[in-house]
């Protein structure tokens, strides 16, 4: 049965930033929080491998319709690149590829020229075990069936990759490293393609998202797994407070917001550089969202025509 009104009002609504433990699937994540906040409406903004750690942003309630604006957000990451042998799924998790290559006696220089040429926009060859579809199928459903999975390089942009730390874990050199890359980036793939690079072979061992666009983990909260407790407190971030970090912002009257969230075009003070067409968010005077709205340039300035409107009684 469809919901009314005030079915939604009852509902929660807004965006969950989420530090994810370790072993624990994106998909466990949002299956606890749906149960905690008693709402089956719950998604997430990109998924974390079990082995990770860190920030997952999570959409509540209207909350999901802003997730196709998070998605695409640059990330952070920190991590450890073990140097010295090369696995199937260009992690931990995987079988080892070949035989072990000492690697302890590369030099920091060497490394630097490697990572050099991971730097920038590059084309990267996902690894075989993500989530990328070919022909209709999950290509890790068929690198594990035992098919021979060879997916096309992409275009991703690497803003920085830098080395914190070396280790000496003989024969292997392990690297801990910090990653800032475009979304759609795979971190594996930069730990498999270095170890390559150096001749060495190379895997992740350790993975923990620590940004997403101006979303930092030390925000977020823990959840816990089934069986440690059910009394947390989830604080969800408003959704005109999280489309306004990711999207300019346009200031409504009340008469404007009732227009625009009956799906009205409505005009708007012209905007420095004039309509660009890009999406902007429109707030209420209370600083709620209305509405993720479209410019348009007419013959009297700016028109503000929505996108996606966001319910009365679902505002935050």
């Amino acid at each position: 049965m469809a919901r009314g009104p005030q079915d939604l009002a009852a509902l929660p609504h807004g965006v969950l930033l989420v530090d994810k433990a370790p072993e624990r699937t994106s998909h466990d994540v949002v299956a606890r929080v749906r149960w905690l906040l008693g709402t089956k409406k719950v998604g997430h903004a990109g998924t974390l491998d079990p082995m990770a750690t860190g920030l997952l942003i999570l959409g509540v309630g209207q909350g999901t319709r802003l997730l196709t604006h998070l998605v695409g957000l640059d990330k952070t990451y920190t991590a450890t690149i073990r140097l010295g042998l090369a696995t199937t799924t260009d992690d931990r998790e995987g079988e080892e590829i070949g035989e072990v290559v000492p690697a302890v006696g590369l030099t920091p220089q060497r490394i630097e020229e490697s990572l050099d040429a991971l730097r920038g926009e590059i084309q990267q060859v996902p690894s075989t075990v993500s989530a990328i579809k070919v022909d209709g199928k999950r290509a890790y459903a068929r690198a594990r069936a035992g098919e021979d999975v060879v997916l096309a390089a992409r275009p991703v942009t690497i803003s920085d990759f830098t080395v914190l730390a070396r280790r000496d874990a003989d024969p292997f050199l392990d690297l801990d490293v910090t990653v800032t890359c475009s979304s759609g980036t795979y971190v594996r793939a930069l730990a498999r393609d270095l170890g390559a690079a150096l001749g060495v072979g190379g895997h992740l061992t350790a993975l923990r998202r620590t940004r997403v666009g101006p979303f930092d983990v030390q925000d977020a909260v823990h959840v816990p797994a089934r069986g440690e407790g059910d009394d947390v407190e989830l604080p969800l971030r408003g959704l005109g407070e999280t489309a306004a970090h990711v999207m300019p912002t346009v200031a409504l009257d009340e008469e404007r917001a009732i227009a625009l969230g009956q799906g009205k075009r409505v005009h708007a003070t012209p905007s420095p550089g004039g309509a660009d067409g890009g999406v902007r968010a429109a707030l209420d005077p209370e600083g709620r969202l209305v509405a993720v709205v479209e410019t348009e340039a007419d013959a009297e300035g700016e028109r503000l025509r929505p996108v996606l409107v966001v319910p009365p009684e679902a505002r935050s």
